[in-house]
């Protein structure tokens, strides 16, 4: 599927009329969303048999039952299929957010159970989140709209778990964006085997805390 188009250059001032707005991709049709979860399901289930190498992009048309082409035009490359994996994993975690809210009365417990919830998820399927942290330090530019994608899905579990009825304060998104960070590196750290489930629980209560700040 083509990445959102780029933003047209600035008009001159001296232009008679205005360069017309880039037209946004239009919404998928029920039957193209179907496919596009049959790619996603083939493609999640390659990668939690067997890591990123396992998958290819042949396997993951015949696993979607699509042609090798349709698959190219939802999914430019192995990278961009597996940010959108990613991205759907986080979507069913925020989900599961939602519908159990962390018990704890204060947003940094109730942050730090959150992403450890979802470390957990991860850990069930480390070969899976092998391949999807992987295709996510390989995305170059073509994939930095899907990244940016993932990158709000984290922040927005962040800002879900803090529970709160307003917009957050700036400091507030200022925390969010190092635990954020933390998360991520924590995730690759535990993927190459520096650093243990205890230290990564403890990088992420850690990184909470800064909610706490003023």
């Amino acid at each position: 599927m083509p990445s959102p188009a780029t933003p047209a250059p600035a008009t001159p001032a001296s232009a008679v009329t205005p360069a017309a707005a880039p037209a946004a991709d239009p919404p998928l049709t029920a039957r193209q969303a179907e496919r596009r979860r049959r790619i996603l399901r083939s493609a999640t289930a390659l990668a939690a048999r067997g890591g990123y190498d396992a998958v290819q992009m042949r396997e993951v048309a015949e696993g979607a039952e699509v042609a090798l082409g349709t698959l190219y035009r939802y999914f430019p490359s192995k990278v961009h299929l597996l940010v959108a994996v990613m991205l759907e994993q986080l979507q069913g975690l925020q989900e599961h957010v939602r519908r159990h809210p962390p018990a704890e009365p204060e947003p940094a417990p109730r942050v730090a159970e959150t992403l450890t919830r979802a470390f957990h998820a991860l850990q069930r399927e480390p070969l899976l989140a092998e391949a999807m942290v992987r295709a996510l330090s390989f995305a170059d530019r073509s994939v930095s709209a899907e990244v940016d994608q993932v990158s709000t899905a984290t922040g927005q579990l962040i800002l879900d778990a803090i529970g709160q009825s307003g917009p957050p304060t700036e400091s507030q998104r200022a925390a969010v964006r190092v635990i954020e960070h933390t998360w991520h590196s924590a995730l690759v750290s535990w993927l190459s085997g520096r650093a243990s489930i205890a230290e990564v629980r403890a990088d992420l209560h850690t990184a909470a805390r800064l909610l706490t700040l003023p």
